[in-house]
């Protein structure tokens, strides 16, 4: 049977996002909503994005950022909470790697955010799956751990500055080479779950979202799935993106 979602690429290809941005959110919400421990949460939520995460190549998109962990998050979480999220990460790490699909789709992973402050072991795990999927150039993701989008353009501004820059030479696309995704388009579609109590996207790409569209669910992450993704995109090809024209 064909996916629905390599059928709406046939159709929509022209129309679908080219990068498509995932706010995970909920994961506690929903562990406590089941009468559940927070740590089956967070693991529902990883089992969630990883039956999810190559839907997207079906329907043809090449590029995918996940707020895997926000540097926020990092510094506020009980000390226990914060062990289990990094044995997720190490677990998921070891499943990418594993994976027939990450040969098969050329999917080049990369983790960027403040990883200094990782753990030594998250460390590792990170460097091997940098330098096992480094050759791979057909889909891309990129897993923000330790991240923030002040952060990020604080880091940018920091290397402008070290570098002795011209202030005459300044300008966005100066600036896009100093982040941590020079490599990647601006974001199209941000998707964020759990959003029953506003809409907010948490510091995500803040320069690359500058003319993002965005679709909140009230669903908590590890509710969502193919359907549901499925939808969102069929909304975003009806939607007209006058992008400020």
């Amino acid at each position: 049977m064909v996916s629905k979602l390599i059928e709406l690429g046939k159709i929509s290809n022209q129309k679908l996002p080219r990068h498509v941005g995932i706010i995970p959110d909920g994961n506690r919400r929903w562990a406590k909503l089941n009468n559940l421990k927070t740590e089956i949460g967070h693991l529902n939520g990883y089992k969630s994005l990883k039956k999810i995460l190559y839907n997207f190549f079906d329907a043809g998109i090449q590029y995918l950022t996940v707020y895997t962990l926000s540097l926020e998050n990092a510094l506020n979480r009980p000390k226990d909470e914060l062990k289990y999220i990094y044995k997720i990460i190490i677990k998921a790490i070891d499943t990418i790697i594993k994976e027939k699909d990450t040969v098969k789709n050329k999917v080049r992973f990369r983790v960027i955010g403040r990883i200094e402050l990782l753990p030594d072991e998250v460390k590792e795990k990170v460097n091997e799956l940098h330098k096992f999927t480094e050759n791979f150039n057909k889909n891309f993701v990129n897993l923000l751990i330790m991240y923030d989008g002040q952060a990020e353009i604080t880091d940018a501004i920091k290397k402008i500055v070290e570098e002795k820059i011209n202030p005459e030479e300044i300008n966005r696309n100066l600036v896009k080479n100093y982040l941590y995704t020079p490599d990647f388009p601006e974001v199209d579609l941000i998707i964020r779950t759990g959003m029953n109590d506003g809409a907010r996207i948490s510091g995500f790409l803040l320069w690359d979202a500058s003319y993002s569209e965005f679709k909140f669910r009230n669903e908590y992450w590890p509710e969502y799935n193919e359907d549901l993704l499925y939808e969102d995109l069929q909304e975003y090809v009806q939607r007209n993106r006058r992008k400020g024209k």
